[in-house]
């Protein structure tokens, strides 16, 4: 199958050196990390059949947190945690998207930008909800950055995953909002979160690199019920520990020239474009994050430092829900022998697969 680490070994070393002197050192080692992902680079281990004595080799993942190939196990845990932690309550999806105009400062300046635009979008939801006319309570925020189309076209914006009601001030009720479908208005809140993200910029030394009329358009802002909140949990996780394309997503690297499909968003139609392996690297690593920036965040209920004010949301939640009858058992509740934890071999189908070496990682360049 096509790789996204075919690509970066064969036009990798075209792009650094024509790029590399002003590449972030975190593009330059996500380049390497791929390229160099599940080889002898970074080690591994040998097995071998106990059955028929075939020797297999598998070697270790970069574990580079914009590898197509990794992290799979790290979402999984990941969704496991998130709804472990969700309140049971109605949710919303709120998306702030960031201008066109202000795209240029945000890749200039993205571990600065991108955590503006993360906290004034949580700001802005916290205040409206606040207000006694809407909501008049805390609510828990969930924020997630994602930064590209379906196209991988630089495209920053945040998706907050936010309860439908809040904790009341004095954490004595949980109040819901006046309409089922309706939590905050979402011309008022775009406002805001403009306003905010003006002087944050502001504070920050940034805003005179802005343009003007970037504060006189409207800023767009979408919010809709998500239920319970678990699809909406399903669909962050699937985005959360990869980047901008997966290799499923990649169909023919010819002639210097890389193809991959996407569906449109609109009209549902199934899409593809073409490009060359330096444009493909260039728009990939648009959406390679600052070192060390995190891009779940957690606000209102959700804040580390209010999780007694969770805990008494949860309760009162919890008090409001009706009993449910315990399901009866079932035979197919019996436990069952736990299964061998030895991997098959995938030659005869039969051995189970021994590890009898390590291979120790290289050190040279990949």
């Amino acid at each position: 199958m096509l790789e996204v680490a075919d690509i970066v070994r064969l036009h990798g070393p075209a792009y650094l050196a024509e790029f590399g002197a002003s590449l972030p050192a975190t593009h330059t080692r996500a380049l390497r990390d791929i390229a160099a992902c599940r080889t002898p680079h970074f080690g591994g281990h040998v097995y071998q059949c106990a059955h028929c004595g075939q020797l297999r080799y598998a070697y270790h993942s970069c574990r580079n947190r914009h590898c197509p190939k990794c992290h799979g196990d790290q979402t999984a845990r990941w969704l496991e945690q998130q709804r472990a932690w969700l309140l049971p309550c109605a949710y919303f999806m709120v998306t702030f998207t960031l201008p066109a105009s202000l795209r240029p400062l945000a890749r200039g300046h993205s571990k600065i930008v991108y955590g503006l635009l993360m906290r004034t979008a949580a700001a802005a939801l916290q205040t409206l909800a606040a207000d006694p006319r809407y909501l008049g309570a805390q609510i828990g925020c969930l924020a997630v950055l994602h930064t590209w189309t379906r196209a991988m076209l630089y495209h920053p914006h945040v998706h907050l995953l936010v309860t439908a009601g809040g904790l009341s001030d004095d954490a004595t009720s949980w109040i819901t909002p006046k309409r089922p479908a309706f939590l905050v208005p979402v011309r008022a809140l775009s406002k805001i979160f403009r306003a905010k993200m003006c002087a944050a910029l502001n504070k920050a030394g940034l805003l005179e690199q802005a343009p003007p009329s970037v504060w006189k358009i409207p800023w767009v802002v979408h919010a809709q019920p998500a239920g319970r909140g678990q699809q909406v949990l399903d669909y962050l996780g699937r985005y959360l520990f990869r980047v901008a394309i997966s290799n499923s997503r990649l169909e023919a690297f010819h002639n210097g020239n890389v193809t991959f499909r996407y569906r449109d968003n609109r009209t549902q139609l199934l899409r593809r474009v073409t490009l060359t392996g330096l444009e493909f690297l260039r728009r990939f690593l648009h959406h390679v994050l600052p070192h060390g920036f995190a891009k779940v965040r957690y606000y209102g209920l959700w804040s580390p430092s209010r999780r007694h004010q969770l805990d008494l949301a949860r309760a009162l939640l919890d008090e409001s829900l009706p009993l449910a009858p315990a399901d009866p058992p079932s035979p197919s509740d019996a436990p069952t022998p736990p299964a061998s934890s030895l991997p098959r071999c995938p030659l005869c189908g039969f051995g189970a697969l021994v590890g009898i070496e390590v291979l120790r990682p290289q050190r040279g360049p990949p």
